[in-house]
């Protein structure tokens, strides 16, 4: 067969040429889609799939359409049962990516070119604090609380959410963060969980805008909150040079080295992380820990525990407020995001099951990862909180031998032990205690 380029009047080739998608496959597999859909005169429907599998093929490395394009022993058969044979091996081969491991060895993680960042300063009548936007009480969740000082992220992980949320290089800040600080009303009579790493990284920015200062200042005059400052970077100099209050815990995003380097994009690299970390600890402040996503790729049994052991060795239990763990879930429109980014990345060649609406990997082969990550924590199972975030409640006994009552019980537990922490921190420093 032909795989020269088409002039093609065919108009089902024409709508499906308008998707994002098909626009962006290399030039080979766009010619080869224009052979096929003549001569097997695939449909419109049939057209959108094999442009879906050919960008996936493509984002994992496994070779041209024209090569998985599989005709062999099919000569004997004539018209739509023909295409239909050849359709379903394609779909089969897909299918068996899926399964296997990726191997990252030979991974090409080129970025795609990004234009420049613009930083844009705005004010809005907008609420600034409310529910994670991951909420779920489909789910074993943690009622987190959370601060949209910034909304967008410099960063280009290819598995996050955000991007779906927001588009292109403009980084938005709170125009009028303070005041809307000021006017936030919390009961002092309760202990509040509160974090600002869901809508862009919590330490990326740095102090640009006041954003930190005036979240320090504010965190000081509600003692009763714990502000979680999430990060997956190593821009720390504010928090070095400046008082911190002993209520703001800064946690870092952890991987493995093989996920930091293919998938987590422009971000500061695994070592970099953990120093970053080891400095703030060294200065009193507590820190905590989200090995999320944990991802199935050719040498994840090895990495995590290594990874798992370097921390319980550089670090002691009670400078480590939280561990977390969680794995890949992901919702269409960030799925169709990422086949629309023309940029190499194996994080959809996963399993995929229905997970509360979402997609993720098999309840049983999260119950392997995180059981084995969780085992190689033993040193401080009695002293730091670990938890799994956003996960099916059948999988806590599993991994720790329990599981909260509800979600509600499962939010009293963990603003508990943070406040036990925060409060073994006042007290080396002289300060006043808050009830937990």
């Amino acid at each position: 067969m032909s795989t020269c380029s088409q002039s093609s009047n065919n108009p089902k080739l024409e709508i499906v040429s308008k998707n994002g998608m098909f626009q962006n496959l290399e030039s080979k597999n766009r010619d080869f889609i224009s052979t096929i859909a003549e001569d097997y005169q695939l449909s419109q429907q049939d057209l959108f799939n094999v442009v879906e599998l050919t960008t996936d093929f493509e984002m994992w490395d496994a070779g041209a359409l024209e090569e998985l394009w599989d005709e062999s022993e099919t000569q004997n058969l004539q018209g739509k049962r023909r295409k239909q044979v050849i359709l379903q091996r394609l779909q089969t081969r897909w299918k068996q990516l899926k399964k296997d491991l990726p191997d990252y060895q030979t991974t090409d993680h080129t970025l795609v070119t990004k234009g420049p960042i613009k930083f844009t300063k705005k004010d809005s009548n907008d609420k600034v604090l409310g529910l994670c936007p991951v909420f779920s009480d489909k789910t074993r969740c943690c009622n987190l609380q959370t601060l949209d000082a910034v909304m967008n992220c410099g960063f280009e992980c290819t598995y996050c959410s955000i991007q779906s949320f927001y588009h292109g290089e403009e980084i938005i800040f709170q125009g009028n963060f303070k005041e809307k600080l000021a006017g936030i009303k919390l009961d002092p009579n309760r202990i509040y969980h509160i974090g600002t790493g869901q809508a862009s990284d919590s330490l990326l920015w740095g102090n640009k805008n006041n954003v930190l200062e005036d979240l320090f200042n504010w965190a000081e005059k509600h003692p009763n909150v714990v502000l979680e400052l999430k990060t997956k970077s190593a821009n720390t100099h504010y928090l070095l040079d400046n008082p911190v209050p002993s209520n703001v815990i800064c946690t870092w995003s952890l991987n493995a080295e093989t996920i930091v380097k293919n998938e987590e994009l422009r971000t500061a690299p695994l070592q970099t992380r953990l120093s970053a970390a080891r400095k703030l600890a060294n200065k009193g402040i507590l820190v905590g820990f989200h090995l999320h996503p944990i991802v199935a790729f050719q040498g994840w049994e090895e990495e995590y525990p290594t990874l798992v052991r370097q921390l319980t060795s550089e670090f002691e239990p009670e400078e480590v407020a939280l561990v977390s763990m969680g794995t890949l879930t992901f919702i269409k429109p960030v799925m169709k995001q990422l086949r629309q980014r023309k940029q190499k990345s194996k994080i959809l060649q996963m399993p995929f099951e229905d997970a509360a609406g979402k997609t993720s990997y098999p309840l049983e082969l999260k119950k392997t990862f995180f059981k084995r990550v969780y085992d190689e924590f033993q040193p401080w199972h009695e002293k730091v909180f670990f938890y799994l975030c956003m996960e099916d409640p059948s999988l806590w006994p599993h991994v720790f031998g329990f599981d909260y009552d509800d979600n509600d019980a499962f939010e009293t537990a963990m603003k508990q032990h943070y406040m036990g922490k925060v409060n073994a921190l006042r007290n080396t420093r002289g300060e006043a205690l808050v009830s937990s």
